[in-house]
């Protein structure tokens, strides 16, 4: 199965589309004040308004209000949503649309069992565990901690390169991986090189 592509960290137009160039199938816009890559509903929706069909925009959230959540989604219908904090499954389902629920792992996690507590979400985002801070670390934790068989498709994240994207997939062969920092310029500013190598080596077999 061909491994899908996340760019997350979106904050500007000229970012999105290179991404979609160079075959990204989702990109990942920020509703977290505290993040360097934040990008206001408005800004957001202007982008997603100028994406090409297929692409999925995915705004992510940490413990938001639902009045944040609705002013982005209720700016165009095409958006999944990530959840990074410690919403609950009904807390995710309100707001009806597709979800995506992140974990941060940290060696003796029962894996199996934190995704089991998701059943109603379309896949969920493995991330790195690091304290006080809610993802974008940066950090890559111990893939072997995954199980082979879960009741969820995986988004594989935490520390992913271009240089380490290929093993990644080889080893976890999840559904998809998500990557910031690691195909930066500088923070929330992308790297046309390092987004398209990214890229090729996720979906390199």
């Amino acid at each position: 199965m061909r491994c899908r592509v996340k760019i997350c960290g979106i904050t500007n137009l000229d970012d999105a589309l290179m991404a979609c160039r160079h075959g990204a199938d989702a990109l990942g816009f920020v509703f977290y004040a505290k993040s360097p890559r934040y990008i206001t509903p408005e800004r957001a929706n202007a982008i997603v308004s100028q994406l090409p069909p297929f692409v999925t925009p995915v705004a992510l959230f940490v413990d938001a209000d639902a009045s944040l959540v609705d002013a982005v989604i209720n700016g165009s219908a095409r958006w999944s949503i990530q959840f990074h904090g410690n919403e609950s499954e009904s807390e995710c389902l309100s707001y009806q649309r597709p979800y995506m629920k992140a974990l941060r792992i940290q060696q003796g996690d029962n894996v199996a069992a934190l995704v089991d507590q998701y059943p109603s979400a379309s896949a969920m985002l493995l991330d790195a565990y690091k304290a006080g801070v809610p993802g974008g670390t940066g950090e890559v934790f111990d893939w072997s901690v995954i199980p082979a068989l879960l009741s969820k498709p995986i988004v594989l994240a935490g520390g992913l390169t271009p240089y380490n994207v290929q093993q990644a997939v080889q080893q976890v062969r999840p559904y998809a991986v998500d990557v910031s920092g690691g195909v930066e310029l500088s923070k929330g500013i992308k790297s046309e090189l390092k987004v398209r190598e990214f890229i090729s080596g996720a979906k390199c077999e």
